[in-house]
Order: C-alpha cells, then sequence, then structure tokens
C-alpha cells in the first residue's frame, strides 16, 4: 500500500529520518509505504525538545522518573520535566534508519517505509523537583545514636541508599543533593539520614561547652581537637563531623581544618531547643534565648524567619514555632497549609514561608496574585493576604 505524504521541513526533529526524506524541498512529496514491523509500538515515545535539552537526551543523560501511581517526570543530571502528552491535528510518521533510497531525480520513485503514525508528541517543560516524598521518606526514621541500628539495618525499614532516593524521587541529581543538604541529612553507614533534633542540640551544647571549658575561639575550631574531644565524651565523630558542618563554615589553614560557627545557626538552634515544649511568652523567650547564646554571638528575631510564628493574645504576645520545613513544596499545597494556619497574613509575616518556592515561569507576584488576595486600604498601609 503507497500514498502520497507532503512534507513540511520547519525545524521538526525526525528521530531515526531516513534517506528517502533527507534534502526534501518545503511542499515537496515522496511515496511511502507501510513497513512490515507497522503497529502502535506504545513504547516510542515521540518528544518535543528545544536545543538546550537536544545533547542531554542524544548523550543518554537522562532518566524518566515515577511510580506507577505518579506522573512520569523527566529528568537530567541538574534539572526536571514535567512530561505531557499533546495531540496533533497533522499525522507524523515514524520512518526507522536504514531505508534504502536513491538520490537525486530517482528519489520520487523509491518509496519511504512508515513503522508508525504518531497522533502526537510528549511536550517537556521545564518543573520544580518534587521533593515532598523525599522529607516524608527521611523523616520517618530519623537517626539517633541510641536506636538498634543492626536490627533496622537488617530489615531495611525505613532507610535508604543514595541509589533508592533516586530512583524513587522525582527530581534531578543535582536537585536531591540540594535538598538532602538543605535538610541536614547526613550518610550513615551508606544509608541517607535525618538527625533527630535531640541529638543534635546535645552535641552542639557540647561542643559550646568544650569551647569554654578548654578555651576554644568558636570562630576556629580545630577539628581534629574537636573530634578527638568529643569521643572521648562518648559522641559519634560522624555525628560530630555533622553538627560542624550544619552549624559552621570550614577555614583550611597551615596547621589543619579550621570550623567558624555561624552565628545564624547556633542561635537558631539554641532558639528551636528553647520552644521544644511549646508556645512560649515572647519577653520570656528572649531571656532565656540571650542567655543561652555564646559570647561574641547577639541574638536577633530576624534570625528566626520561617520558623517561628508571633501571636498576640490579649496584651500578651507568645511565640512558637511553625518551620517552613515542615510545610507542602508544591504552591498549591503550601498556601493551603498557610492558610489554615491564619486566615490572613501580613507581607512580613509570610514572606519568609513563600521565598523558596520556585516555579518555572512564575514569578512570587504571579504566585500571590494566584494564591491569595491582596487587601490593601491606602498606599501607606501594610497589605493583608487571604486565601484566593
Amino acid at each position: 500500500m503507497e500514498a502520497e505524504m507532503e512534507v513540511g521541513m520547519e525545524g521538526e526533529l525526525w528521530e531515526g529520518r531516513a534517506e528517502a526524506v533527507l534534502g526534501l524541498n518545503l511542499c515537496s512529496s515522496v511515496p511511502i509505504c507501510y513497513h512490515s514491523q507497522f503497529g502502535p509500538h506504545e513504547d516510542l515515545l515521540l518528544l518535543e525538545v528545544d536545543d538546550n535539552l537536544l545533547p542531554e537526551i542524544l548523550q543518554n543523560r537522562v532518566t524518566i522518573r515515577g511510580q506507577p501511581d505518579e506522573d512520569a517526570v523527566l529528568c537530567t543530571l541538574s534539572s526536571t520535566y514535567s512530561m505531557k502528552f499533546v495531540g496533533t491535528s497533522n499525522s507524523v510518521f515514524l520512518i526507522p534508519p536504514g531505508d534504502s533510497s536513491a538520490n537525486g531525480e530517482k528519489r520520487s520513485s523509491v518509496a519511504a517505509s512508515i513503522i508508525t503514525v504518531a497522533t502526537g508528541n510528549i511536550e517537556l517543560i521545564l518543573a520544580a523537583p518534587k521533593l515532598d516524598k523525599l522529607k516524608k521518606l527521611l523523616k520517618e526514621t530519623p537517626y539517633n545514636p541510641d536506636e538498634d541500628f543492626d536490627s533496622i539495618s537488617t530489615h531495611k525499614k525505613g532507610l535508604f541508599r543514595w541509589q533508592d532516593l533516586v530512583e524513587m524521587i522525582q527530581a534531578s541529581e543535582e536537585e536531591i543533593r540540594a535538598a538532602l543538604k538543605s535538610l541536614s541529612a547526613v550518610e550513615i553507614d551508606g544509608y541517607w539520614r535525618i538527625v533527630d533534633d535531640k541529638t543534635m542540640n546535645k552535641t552542639l551544647t557540647m561542643i559550646l561547652r568544650n569551647s569554654l571549658l578548654h578555651d576554644w575561639l568558636i570562630s576556629a575550631l580545630d577539628e581534629e581537637t574537636v573530634l578527638s574531644t568529643m569521643v572521648a565524651d562518648g559522641f559519634s565523630p560522624r555525628i560530630v563531623a555533622h553538627c560542624l558542618e550544619t552549624h559552621g563554615t570550614k577555614v583550611r589553614d597551615s596547621k589543619g581544618t579550621l570550623w567558624e560557627l555561624g552565628e545564624k545557626q547556633v542561635c537558631l538552634r539554641l532558639a528551636l531547643d528553647i520552644l521544644a515544649s511549646g508556645k512560649m511568652k515572647l519577653k520570656s523567650f528572649l531571656e532565656r534565648w540571650e542567655q543561652s547564646v555564646p559570647s561574641g554571638m547577639k541574638a536577633d528575631l530576624k534570625m528566626l524567619q520561617g520558623e517561628v510564628l508571633c501571636d498576640k493574645i490579649g496584651v500578651e504576645e507568645w511565640i512558637r514555632v511553625f518551620s517552613v520545613s515542615a510545610l507542602p513544596s508544591t504552591p498549591a499545597d503550601r498556601f493551603s497549609a498557610l492558610f489554615q494556619e491564619r486566615l490572613k497574613w501580613e507581607w512580613k509575616d509570610l514572606e519568609p514561608y513563600i521565598r523558596d518556592i520556585h516555579v518555572p515561569g512564575l514569578s512570587s507576584e504571579g504566585l500571590l496574585m494566584k494564591y491569595t488576595r491582596r487587601i490593601q486600604p491606602n498606599a501607606e498601609a501594610e497589605p493583608i493576604f487571604s486565601a484566593r
């Protein structure tokens, strides 16, 4: 069976293009016939890609990820793309490689055999990584030094190696690594874990106490000295090193590796430890917080943006933990959770809880227009945001 097809060469990618259609001019025609293997070929994907993404695909640096109950995404080493089927009004014929054909004047007498007809293509759209699942998995089994690791490891319950995460999380490898860092996750015995708050609080507190006892400068803590001292006190060297990485910056000099503890990281950890038992009157909290902060550091409420909320009840002001890390990462779910917490938000309170949302092609102003209603009686008044 043969037919004529009109070919419009307007920059489309023809994967596996056969010689029979190479070099055709606009509005030319060529005979076609059905290949012996003609059929639906449901395992074939026709992708619409731009020039930036094409090299990644041709060099096999992409992976399609997703469980049976999830919409598939395509991941490069650094980015995530949603996959959306788009039907086309024109028929797209897929021609397998290796068709023999003549050149020049003989071309018109040679039929191009088609292996299938595509009714559409997969459109790839740059998307935000889906990381809520990563947070959920790691928070289900936080690490503490008293756990029976051998028992957990034997049954592999709630523990995940790097390859497990890559296969389960719909995000690129770079995005997964960045998320692990933001969650302060650490690899212990081959498994990625989040260290429980009590262990981290205890470890940091002991480092600060030792700095007073041994006259260590918290701006220049010698790694070897800290590790040997803490191990002698019964602490795990891996957790001590992780505590330094989480709360400090590495500085190298001729004598070895030094760590400078960060003011914001340390003050935030101490503040959350104080609030772990529940909400407090703001005045009482500030007194305790300032007393706990090591010499040379200054506590400032701005350090707690996105981690706590202040509520005025009567004449008293109270403070409580409300961390952005515990909120969903998708915009719709994030705003839903925020408006469940408060019906109305002032911008100074709302901004810390949405600044980490990055949606390709949508600005912060666009997010606010899509998910909130803005109320501002006059130009001088602070805007108030409620659910749309």
